[in-house]
């Protein structure tokens, strides 16, 4: 879905809003596995996922590369360490798939948001998404079993098996890919 149609969807826009919105934010095609940020990255913008899959990852301290979440269609990213906080972003970010990006740095966003206050419901809506899927992540992690987590997953993402590499989602419920065929296998 295109961004200003995503947008309607949950504050009305005028035309002229419209307009500068599509004008502000740069839209681009990626091919899948384009890394768009690299884990440490200094990122100011805000992305939004008009088509494709992308993932969330880091790189622990053995050099493993982990999945942290997984951004669909119609999903903002944005890098919040380096936006509110001045630090260094510890996840980098993949395509898994083609996908087409619309991004706009945060303080140009700021400005958009400054003149047309309608936008603000949007940013919070954002962030209490944000919040809720850190929330619901670090629940899982800690109280679920690997076979509960699967389970959300697939009712979260029903396709997903079919769009990520199962390592990819292995790391991403904190489990080996022998633990995932083994669940796997039990379905």
């Amino acid at each position: 879905m295109e961004l200003t149609a995503y947008l309607k969807q949950i504050v009305g826009i005028s035309p002229e809003l419209e307009y500068e919105i599509d004008q502000s934010f740069a839209r681009e095609v990626f091919p899948k596995r384009h890394k768009l940020l690299l884990p440490d990255n200094l990122s100011q913008k805000v992305y939004f996922f008009e088509q494709g899959l992308a993932r969330a990852y880091y790189i622990r301290h053995d050099g493993k590369d982990i999945t942290h979440h997984f951004f669909l269609t119609n999903s903002f990213s944005m890098a919040i360490e380096n936006i509110f906080y001045g630090r260094p972003a510890p996840y980098g970010l993949e395509l898994l798939e083609k996908s087409v990006v619309r991004s706009i740095n945060y303080a140009d966003l700021e400005k958009i948001i400054d003149r047309h206050h309608n936008l603000e419901k949007v940013m919070r809506t954002l962030l209490i998404e944000i919040l809720k899927t850190f929330s619901d992540r670090l629940n899982a992690l800690q109280f679920q079993s690997a076979q509960e987590r699967y389970a959300n997953l697939l009712a979260q993402y029903p396709s997903i098996l079919q769009q990520v590499p199962l390592g990819h989602i292995a790391s991403y419920l904190g489990i080996t890919q022998q633990t995932l065929s083994v669940i796997r296998a039990q379905r």
